[in-house]
């Protein structure tokens, strides 16, 4: 018996398959004499016990196992848990290296095989059924391995289209989301410009001598006082305000100040009240009033302008801020992280996808330690989960929850929604490339599986979900040291 034969098959056996038993097996029915007889010589009869572990899945593909009798079954490992895929005792049925014939692909077992019962299999090396099927059947192999190879290929060119629409999809988000203050600060400061070109006026005519100097310096101090009110004043209800507002537009009526509608709710937002107003009258005289007023108005709102341009501002860098971290365009792929930062970053870019009706609620365990992660790929993950929370709940509002917590290896994070949920049939299959519910261009069926890859393969971690109408939750688990 050839080395071959021995090689990396499991347990080595003498015996070799009779022509007879492989005319038996509907794999070998219809091949010739010649053919029949390489296999005869190149295979093996090997035998298990109930409970034993033919091959494992992951592990170099070394052999291809065809069932004579007795129970098998194939199992995976899906979200962390072992999967039995198949089980049968169906004469002929095969399993192993069953792509053999593809010549510059590393080989592994997809599946693990397992002897339910004894089991007796005939056993053919990857080497020998690769040059038998290139040589007996080339056109089948070529049509085999071109199909292979295309769907690899159309799996990586739609997962990197799944990316880019999502990149899309975000950027135009956060376009919208900095839209919003970035126009704030503008028309403020068009504003301002005009208070301030105003207050140099209304300056000049307090200041050309119609004051004294005791009195223009009471002015002043009444000016910071106003521009400390502004800063500290409450905000009032509708009623409340409208109330202020007609009483100051009557004092101010009664004073022969014009425009009284104008400054009244102006003085009203800054705190004024009628009882300040008085102090005026007593630092400038009946005569500046007006001027007084209107500069002092001016004061009020620019203050209040500027602190717009303020707050516009730090929402515009506080975006910019989260697009930095969810990027992580300044930082090293694998680093330490907090996965409440990351989570913070997505739901800020996220947020113009976030309809009306969605509440978001954070139940963040800020005792979960830093993890070693690939962090921005990690924002991946959890902006398909979020999505696809969103897209379940989509023109009928609900909860989105995010929640963290930890145990003394893994740290969890967990999205739920309140949608219909994840049907019981279907439920098993959301990880596979190119499933989806969603209607055709939609989505392409990539964003579990790209998260399970992501979560699975690069961080050693597992997710796992658990669905009932109104309950959905996916949680993705990372350990907490280096795998």
């Amino acid at each position: 018996m050839s080395d071959a034969v021995t090689a990396g098959c499991g347990e080595v056996g003498e015996e070799h398959p009779t022509a007879e038993l492989l005319r038996t097996l509907f794999l070998f029915e219809s091949l010739d004499d010649a053919q029949i007889a390489r296999f005869v010589e190149e295979g093996r009869v090997e035998r298990w016990p109930a409970g034993a572990t033919i091959c494992h899945e992951g592990e170099p593909a070394t052999c291809f196992y065809v069932l004579v009798h007795g129970t098998i079954s194939l199992t995976r490992r899906l979200q962390g848990d072992e999967v039995e895929m198949n089980r049968t005792e169906q004469r002929g049925v095969y399993a192993g290296a069953m792509q053999a014939y593809l010549s510059d692909i590393e080989q592994v077992y997809t599946a693990t095989l397992r002897a339910i019962g004894d089991v007796e299999m005939v056993v053919i090396p990857s080497g020998v059924l690769a040059t038998a099927l290139r040589e007996w059947f080339p056109m089948a192999t070529h049509l085999l391995e071109g199909m292979f190879l295309g769907m690899r290929n159309t799996q990586t060119i739609v997962g990197e289209r799944e990316r880019l629409l999502a990149l899309g999809s975000l950027s135009a988000g956060l376009t919208h989301e900095l839209n919003n203050p970035a126009a704030a600060a503008v028309r403020a400061t068009s504003v301002l410009r005009e208070r301030v070109a105003a207050m140099r006026h209304k300056l000049a005519l307090i200041a050309d001598g119609r004051l004294d100097g005791s009195r223009l310096h009471d002015l002043v101090e009444l000016q910071e006082e106003a521009v400390k009110r502004a800063a500290q004043a409450a905000p009032l209800s509708a009623l409340a305000a409208a109330d202020a507002e007609d009483e100051l537009a009557d004092w101010l009526d009664d004073h022969d100040v014009n425009g009284s509608w104008e400054i009244a709710p102006t003085l009203v937002a800054g705190g004024i009240d009628v009882d300040w107003l008085e102090q005026i009258t007593g630092s400038v005289g009946g005569e500046n009033l007006e001027a007084a007023v209107r500069w002092l108005t001016y004061t009020i709102e620019t203050e209040q302008l500027m602190c717009e341009i303020d707050d516009a501002v730090t929402r515009v860098s506080t975006l910019v801020s989260a697009a930095k971290q969810y990027s992580q365009l300044d930082r090293a792929p694998y680093q330490t992280v907090d996965v409440h930062e990351l989570l913070d970053a997505t739901l800020t870019m996220m947020q113009a996808k976030i309809p009306e009706g969605v509440r978001t609620v954070k139940e963040y365990d800020r005792s979960v330690p830093r993890i070693p992660a690939y962090a921005a790929e990690l924002n991946q993950v959890w902006t398909n989960l979020i999505d696809n929370a969103l897209g379940a709940m989509k023109g009928a509002g609900g909860t989105l929850t995010l929640r963290t917590g930890h145990d003394a290896e893994r740290v969890y994070v967990e999205v739920g929604d309140t949608g219909p949920g994840i049907p019981a049939d279907i439920r098993p299959r959301i990880f596979e490339p190119f499933f989806t519910t969603k209607p055709v261009g939609e989505g392409t069926g990539l964003g579990l599986d790209i998260s399970y890859r992501i979560v699975v393969n690069k961080h050693h971690g597992d997710i796992r979900v658990t669905s009932e109408p109104g309950d959905t939750r996916f949680q993705v688990l990372l350990p907490i040291a280096d795998a």
